[in-house]
C-alpha cells in the first residue's frame, strides 16, 4: 500500500524538477538567466538546462512589436488644439538591459512615446503637421530611439496615424483654401490678361510695318463676315488708300499758314510804327 503511495508522489516530484530544468526557447526568444538572484548570462534559442531553486529565467520576446500610441491632447506652436494619435514599432536588441535597466519596458515605452509625441508637435505650427507628418514622425522616432537604448530596445518607426481638429478650425482651415484658390484664379486671370494685351501690340507692331499685312486682314474680316450672312456689311478702309490724300491736304494747309502767318506778321509791323 506504501508503494502505491510513494510511486505518484515521487513522479509528481520529478515532473516539477523536470519543469523547472528543461525549458525550450522558440526562434524568436531568449532567456535572461539568474543564478540565485545573480545576472549569469542569455540563453537560447533551443533546449536551456537549468539548475532547479537556484536558477530561474524571464523570456524575452525579439520580434518586432506593433503598439498604438493612445490619442493625446496637443497644443501647436500656434495654439490650435488637436488630437493626435501614433503607431509605434519596436523590438528588443539586448535583452540583458531590457530586464535589468528597466522595470517594465513595454510600458515604459509607451508613456515615454506618448511624451515625447506631445513635446515634439507642441513645437511646430499646425501647416507642419499637416503638410510633414513624416518629418515629424522621423523627429519622434530619433528621440525615442537615442533615449531607449539604455533599455535594450530599438525603434524602428514610428507613424503619426491621425491629427483631428476641431470642427471650428476645421471652417476655418475651408476657408482659408478657398481664398488661396480664389487668389490664384485671380493671379491667373490677370496673367492671361497681360500676355493677350502684350501679344495684341507684337502683332500691331508686325502689321504696321508691312502694309500688306493689314490689307490681308482686312480681307480676312471680310471673309468672316460674309460667313456669318449678315445684312449689314461694314467694310473698313485701308490706310494706305487715303494715305495720297491725306499728303495732298497737308500740302495744301502749309501754304495757306503761312500766308496767313505774313499777313499777321505785316499787321503787327504797321500796328507798332502807328500807320
Amino acid at each position: 500500500m506504501l508503494f502505491y503511495t510513494v510511486i505518484p508522489a515521487v513522479s509528481l516530484v520529478a515532473l516539477i524538477l523536470i519543469a523547472n530544468t528543461v525549458k525550450i526557447l522558440r526562434q524568436y526568444e531568449r532567456a535572461v538567466v539568474f543564478t540565485l538572484g545573480r545576472f549569469q548570462r542569455v540563453k537560447g534559442p533551443g533546449l536551456v538546462l537549468l539548475i532547479p531553486f537556484f536558477q530561474e529565467m524571464v523570456r524575452v520576446d525579439l520580434r518586432i512589436q506593433v503598439i498604438e500610441i493612445p490619442t493625446q491632447d496637443v497644443i501647436s506652436h500656434d495654439n490650435v488644439s488637436m488630437k493626435v494619435d501614433a503607431v509605434l514599432y519596436f523590438n528588443v536588441v539586448n535583452p540583458e538591459r531590457a530586464i535589468i535597466q528597466v522595470q517594465s519596458y513595454l510600458p515604459a515605452t509607451v508613456m515615454l512615446a506618448q511624451t515625447t509625441l506631445r513635446a515634439v508637435l507642441g513645437q511646430h505650427d499646425l501647416d507642419e503637421m499637416l503638410s510633414e507628418r513624416k518629418k515629424l514622425s522621423a523627429d519622434v522616432q530619433g528621440i525615442l530611439d537615442t533615449q531607449t537604448e539604455t533599455w535594450g530596445i530599438k525603434v524602428t518607426n514610428v507613424e503619426i496615424r491621425t491629427v483631428e481638429l476641431t470642427d471650428n478650425m476645421v471652417r476655418a482651415i475651408a476657408k482659408q483654401a478657398e481664398a488661396e484658390r480664389d487668389r490664384r484664379a485671380k493671379v491667373i486671370h490677370a496673367e492671361a490678361e497681360f500676355q493677350a494685351s502684350q501679344t495684341l501690340v507684337n502683332a500691331a507692331q508686325i502689321l504696321s510695318t508691312v502694309p500688306a499685312a493689314m490689307q490681308l486682314r482686312y480681307l480676312q474680316t471680310l471673309t468672316e463676315i460674309g460667313a456669318e450672312q449678315n445684312s449689314t456689311v461694314v467694310f473698313p478702309m485701308p490706310i494706305d488708300i487715303i494715305k495720297p490724300f491725306l499728303a495732298l491736304f497737308d500740302k495744301a494747309e502749309k501754304p495757306a499758314a503761312a500766308s496767313n502767318g505774313d499777313a499777321r506778321i505785316l499787321a503787327a509791323k504797321e500796328l507798332a510804327l502807328g500807320v
